[in-house]
């Protein structure tokens, strides 16, 4: 028995030894080109080194601190990775990984299911959860019989040892990465979860042993970790700026080995799908580029519809998803609004010689604060379904914009066809009048005949009004 304890943790120091991670190999088995590139453009006829530094991610600002954190040489904190979905989270840190052979680095996904999350927790930590031996036969209780949370609790307990233990050899903290934080579920188990793994990373990040990395898409989850945190720090990822994303898109579209393009077309391109890294790597690997980003703007609309469609004259039976829906449009058409006012003012100002006409790019998707959507919707609780569905995007100062500039243009165009307005609010007075039907009761008298007189009394409890 003694021997197993000790094989176990020496299993898990392997884990965390240089060379293979699972994560990691899939995500460098990926990116790996095709052998056959006779067919494509050839990197003569390109003019362009596509062996440099840039040819696979472009390297963001950001980039430098999550080195550092994978490295193991920010200690006594920990973080979490906000940011919409697409925008380089986990490629950044799969970068940082791989530059250091993921030597003290572990990597788990999240799952709703909190069994999975137990296999895929074990699978990272090359932990078996006593699964592989039988002396649980000789013990009075099964051990999986807590659930996961149990059984996660003694792998934690586990790799607490092993952390420290690395922490004496080496120095350094160890590196757990706990990816994709919003897939826990919302609700009870989810939130225990999640603080289960918070209350172990403010302990290691107060001893220096262990470094927790979080990564989320929403905002419930640091919303949730806010409460307890002392030594959690934030690092906001957004999308690219104009003019990194049309730098991007170029070494994307000569790295893809596709012909190269004029930069208006290129800017044409970013005009359309904006920064965010997701798309323009859709985008660039495209023969016909513009068409292909038109044709995805096409899709997020029609996507955006099915959700937050609006339906005039509706049931009742749809009365709850049309409440939803007319005011998710509600803050949508702010956002509209806002953005068309910020290009109107500097249009006035290029006019008025104040500023450049290459400034027109610069405008940033329009921001609203979270206390202000609030009064705009009037529901605020709708705001983390549609920052679920990736409609809008939270970021730490409570702002709020649309999730990228795909969904924004395609809510421009919608907002901007001929009766929209009066449709929202033709929805918006039906719903009024459904819910004040559910608030009417009718009265029926029977057995009435001419002459009868019906006689009716309200007591509030006061005064007998007849």
């Amino acid at each position: 028995m003694a021997w197993y304890k000790e094989n176990v943790l020496w299993k898990i120091e392997k884990a965390f030894a240089a060379g293979y991670d699972p994560a990691l190999e899939l995500a460098k088995n990926a990116i790996k080109k095709p052998a056959d590139t006779a067919e494509s453009t050839s990197a003569e006829s390109l003019d362009w080194d596509l062996e440099g530094p840039w040819t696979q991610h472009l390297r963001r600002k950001e980039q430098d601190l999550i080195d550092r954190i994978i490295q193991g040489k920010e200690v006594g904190h920990y973080f979490i990775l906000l940011g919409p979905k697409g925008t380089g989270k986990t490629t950044m840190i799969l970068d940082a990984m791989q530059a250091v052979q993921a030597e003290g680095v572990a990597m788990c996904d999240a799952h709703p299911d909190l069994e999975v999350f137990r296999l895929r927790l074990g699978k990272a930590l090359n932990y078996e959860y006593n699964e592989d031996t039988q002396t649980g036969l000789f013990q009075r209780r099964d051990p999986r019989e807590g659930g996961p949370a149990l059984d996660i609790e003694r792998a934690l307990n586990k790799l607490e040892k092993v952390a420290l233990n690395h922490a004496k050899k080496t120095g350094k903290p160890l590196i757990l990465v706990l990816n994709n934080v919003h897939y826990f579920n919302h609700d009870d188990d989810g939130r225990n979860m999640l603080l289960q793994f918070q209350q172990r990373a403010e302990a290691w990040a107060a001893s220096g042993i262990l470094t927790m990395v979080f990564s989320s898409d929403d905002f419930w989850p640091f919303f949730v970790m806010r409460k307890n945190a002392s030594r959690m720090h934030v690092v906001s990822v957004y999308d690219l700026s104009a003019k990194d994303a049309l730098t991007a898109a170029m070494r994307m579209r000569l790295n893809a080995r596709q012909k190269k393009e004029s930069p208006e077309l290129l800017k044409e391109v970013v005009d359309i799908v904006g920064g965010r890294l997701t798309y323009l790597g859709k985008v660039t690997k495209a023969q016909d580029m513009v068409g292909y980003a038109k044709h995805m703007l096409s899709v997020e609309k029609a996507w955006l519809l099915s959700q937050v469609g609006l339906i005039p004259d509706c049931d009742d039976d749809v009365m709850d998803e049309q409440k939803w829906s007319s005011c998710s449009w509600l803050l949508l058409r702010e956002f509209v609004r806002r953005h068309q006012q910020a290009m109107q003012r500097k249009q006035e100002a290029v006019a008025r010689g104040e500023a450049k006409e290459e400034e027109l790019n610069d405008i940033e998707l329009p921001r609203i604060s979270y206390y202000e959507c609030r009064q705009i919707m009037t529901r605020p609780d709708f705001m983390d379904e549609l920052d679920r569905k990736n409609i809008i995007a939270i970021d730490i100062n409570h702002d709020v914009t649309p999730d990228s500039w795909l969904i924004l243009h395609a809510a421009e165009e919608v907002v901007g066809e001929e009766g929209f307005d009066d449709l929202l609010d033709s929805v918006r007075d039906r719903v009024d009048e459904i819910e004040s039907l559910h608030r009417t009761r009718e009265l029926t008298f029977k057995d009435v005949d001419a002459g009868d007189r019906i006689r009716l009394t309200v007591d509030k409890g006061g005064a007998r009004v007849v």
